[in-house]
């Protein structure tokens, strides 16, 4: 089986996902964009290639064309002109530095198949020798590379190209081997290696699958030269095309156009000025046999510039990536971090994010590289979007941002509020609830969730009253959480107040804190040598029947409804009784007043999975006393759990739940408290002292309203989430069950945990190499970063891999794998 999975990852490499492209910065690479189709992108990479290859110090010793896709060919061949063209524009030049020998090829990859009996075959290799410069000059050798992957004879999109003549051209395909190209080694020995990549058509133009060439090379975001239109029209469309590109995360490093005699360039210089470098070429000339030897000539000095803006933003950049460790080791104050135990180079410096994957800047084997590394904590559990979910988001937020900005809400409602409130109740809130609160994260989402609790408390057990004497009940009551220990709930005042005590609520962390509630120890389930094992307490009575009634060969069998009837069920539920009559009989001014649980997987106590058992009975012997019951799904919601709600899992259902993270898709901050009527209307009476007090400017911000509708249906959708099981509604399996089992029979590890997006290992670790502050993992989260490129944060000694919603299995399957081969090697 792994030795399978090995085999798989290592045919996987020639063909990366659309979320992973390693990018060399020690060669500049530059792609030229259009904004449509004939504004001179050929002739803007020929004369940028040309001014390249004269260089003087630092010279350029090689360039690199690619047309990924090309149609009308052979006719048509923008590589075939660049190879062409070039050597005809180094020896017009009128001061070349030196003789230069100008060594150059051009062939085509993949052409379409011959169309008709007498065609002639399309797959051609040109080399060329040339040259040129100064008589008794010494020689210099430098190197021109010309080359198309995918050509069609139709003079048309690629996609219709692809579809007419039946050579299709997967996005997969395309991108890998534009990675390899890019990181094939530079030859030029003595001077710098640039590459040029030209797309297809205009910024938003298909590519042969139907994908927006925009969007097809965006896993490697490279910086932009956007070739502007000098017609009539043209400002509009390049101004477009710019934000277009903005709009996907790109760099646009300059602007350059034709001059047509409509001031165009002159307009965008003064729309752009201290955005983007705008540049002008003279008039291209009409006449088709004219070989433009003049009009390049004329061109030269604005390549110059092109050319040196292009050096300059290249400089700017690398200086910037390679500052950014030493500079956040001075200026930042890390969340939930030690800086002691963080070395400078240990900084993982994240220049874009695409989809699962970081683009990280490393230098390895003394290169300047951007590597994919696969954001295996989700970015604190908030990320679900792929890399199209994640341009989608982007679009949607930027037209509710250009819509509304931001606007108050209380009396107030707005389309992307409202909307998104029908998705949350129909979704996660169906059945049961039937309002949303909206706040800005999760922790703020409980206390507003608490307050709904204990208002709804006080009414059904005549704890409110009018007047002097609810003035006088509110000197002696003290409302009082049932929670679980190993909880955690946010870093607000009130939502610590609801957790037990942890390294989290610690007098260095928060002196204020009292832990205002009832903390039962909970029973856990783990996968230990295959098998699934549920771990009951020391607090919890031990009954000899139940022996037998802890083991399971399944997950489903643990989720099973029937257990309901055994005999740890019984065991459960006596336990529960006991704890709270204990706490009734030693308090007369003390109420458990509402019951808060993250359910299923406590997150940050360790990603340690409950019973659902435990927490089903818990729930019900709650209702029937009428203590009302909090949902934390702040992690767990949203197919975290490979369900929409984890109240599918554990069948039964709460009376409010808080909601973030994954709603948004993580892109922006916001929270939603959902509730039933009934609580609603515990806050309703004639008096605004009853309302519920409780807000923040942002509430219901029109961005985060419209990334949460974008990412719930998208999540909802079998056509775009394509890991959703339509027959049962739930995520299929993402982790490989086989390879899971074979972690948990590892010696060195003491437990696993495999649910829905998640997967987590506890390392075998004793006394002071176990819990939150070990320090046990940090040679394996090293070894996963540097070496896997896998991004892993730790809680203590447990390591975890998170997906999202949407990711493929394959990839998951990868970066277990990794996780597994370090943990053998590590034995």
């Amino acid at each position: 089986m792994l030795r399978r999975l090995l085999l798989h990852s290592r045919q996987r490499r020639r063909y990366s996902s659309a979320a992973a492209a390693s990018v060399p910065l020690s060669t500049p690479t530059f792609a030229v964009f259009g904004a449509n189709t004939g504004v001179g992108k050929t002739l803007v990479s020929a004369g940028l290639t040309a001014a390249l290859l004269n260089s003087p110090a630092p010279s350029v010793s090689a360039v690199a064309y690619l047309k990924p896709l090309q149609t009308g060919y052979p006719a048509d061949s923008d590589a075939r002109f660049v190879f062409s063209r070039t050597p005809a524009l180094l020896r017009a030049s009128s001061s070349p530095p030196r003789a230069t020998r100008l060594v150059a090829s051009c062939s085509t990859l993949f052409p379409s198949p011959p169309v008709g009996a007498e065609a002639e075959p399309l797959h051609k290799s040109q080399e060329k020798v040339v040259t040129y410069g100064r008589d008794g000059a010494p020689e210099e050798t430098k190197l021109l590379s010309c080359r198309t992957l995918y050509a069609w004879r139709d003079p048309v999109s690629p996609h219709l190209a692809a579809e007419r003549e039946g050579m299709a051209a997967g996005d997969d395909e395309v991108r890998g081997f534009v990675e390899q190209w890019l990181l094939e080694e530079g030859v030029g020995k003595d001077g710098e290696v640039w590459k040029v990549l030209e797309t297809a058509g205009g910024v938003a133009s298909p590519g042969a699958s139907g994908t927006l060439q925009c969007d097809l090379y965006r896993p490697f975001r490279l910086p932009a030269i956007l070739v502007g239109d000098g017609r009539l029209g043209g400002i509009s469309s390049t101004l477009s095309a710019y934000e277009t590109l903005l709009l996907r995360g790109y760099d646009v490093s300059a602007v350059i156009l034709e001059d047509c005699d409509l001031l165009n360039d002159k307009f965008l210089f003064s729309y752009l000025r201290n955005r983007v470098h705008v540049l002008a070429l003279p008039q291209i000339p009409d006449d088709p046999l004219d070989d433009l030897t003049d009009w390049f000539s004329k061109s030269a000095s604005v390549f110059n510039l092109l050319k040196d803006a292009l050096r300059s933003f290249h400089s700017k950049r690398i200086e910037r990536l390679n500052s950014m460790q030493r500079k956040s080791k001075d200026l930042l104050w890390w969340p939930f971090t030690q800086h002691n135990l963080v070395p400078q180079d240990s900084v993982t410096v994240i220049d874009s994010r695409c989809g699962e994957n970081f683009s990280a800047y490393k230098i390895k084997d003394n290169k300047m590289m951007l590597v994919p590394q696969f954001d295996a904590c989700a970015s604190w559990w908030t990320q679900g979007p792929d890399s199209n979910l994640q341009i989608e988001l982007a679009r949607d937020m930027g037209y509710a941002a250009a819509r509304y900005g931001h606007v108050m809400f209380p009396e107030n409602v707005h389309e992307p509020a409202l909307r998104a409130a029908e998705v949350l109740l129909g979704g996660v809130g169906k059945g049961w609830a039937s309002r949303v609160y909206y706040s800005d994260n999760g922790s703020t989402a409980i206390e507003i969730a608490l307050k709904m609790a204990f208002r709804k408390f006080s009414l059904d057990h005549g704890i409110l009253a009018d007047g002097e004497e609810l003035i006088k009940k509110e000197r002696n009551i003290q409302l009082k959480v049932l929670a679980l220990n190993g909880s955690y709930h946010g870093d607000t005042l009130g939502a610590m107040e609801a957790q037990a005590p942890s390294a989290y609520t610690s007098f260095l962390q928060q002196p204020w804190y009292s832990g205002r509630g009832l903390f039962l120890d909970p029973p856990t389930v783990y996968i230990k040598s295959a098998t699934y094992n549920i771990s009951l307490p020391q607090s919890m009575p031990q009954d000899p029947k139940t022996s037998g009634a802890t083991c399971f060969s399944s997950e489903g069998e643990v989720f099973c409804k029937s257990r309901d009837k055994s005999s740890v069920a019984d065991l459960y539920l006596s336990y529960i009784k006991q704890q709270l009559s204990e706490f009734s009989v030693s308090s007369n001014s003390e109420h458990i007043a509402a019951l808060i649980i993250e359910p299923v997987i406590q997150g940050a106590g360790g990603m340690l999975m409950i019973d659902p058992l435990f927490q089903r009975i818990l729930v019900s012997e709650c209702k029937s006393r009428k203590i009302p019951v909090i949902f934390d799904e702040v992690f767990t919601g949203f197919w975290r759990l490979g369900v929409e709600s984890a109240s599918e899992l554990l069948g039964c259902l709460p009376d409010i739940a808080c909601y973030a993270k994954l709603m948004t898709g993580g892109i922006v901050p916001l929270a939603a408290t959902l509730a039933t009527e009934e609580v609603f209307e515990s806050f309703r009476s004639d008096s605004k002292l009853t309302a519920l007090l409780h807000g923040h400017s942002y509430t219901a911000h029109a961005m985060g309203c419209a990334a949460a509708l974008k990412a719930v249906q998208w999540y909802q959708d079998p056509s775009t989430n394509l890991n959703l099981d339509t027959n049962h509604m739930k995520l299929k399996e993402l982790w490989d069950g086989t390879l899971v089992k074979q972690l948990s029979s590892l010696p060195n590890v003491k437990r696993v945990v495999s649910i829905g997006t998640l997967c987590a290992i506890e390392l075998k670790a004793e006394g002071s190499d176990a819990g939150y502050a070990s320090l046990y993992a940090s040679c394996l989260v090293q070894l996963l970063r540097k070496e896997d490129d896998i991004y892993v944060r730790p809680l203590g000694n447990v390591i975890y891999l998170m997906c999202g919603p949407c990711t493929a299995r394959d990839s998951c399957s990868r970066q277990l794998f990794k996780v597994h081969r370090r943990l053998c090697d590590l034995n």
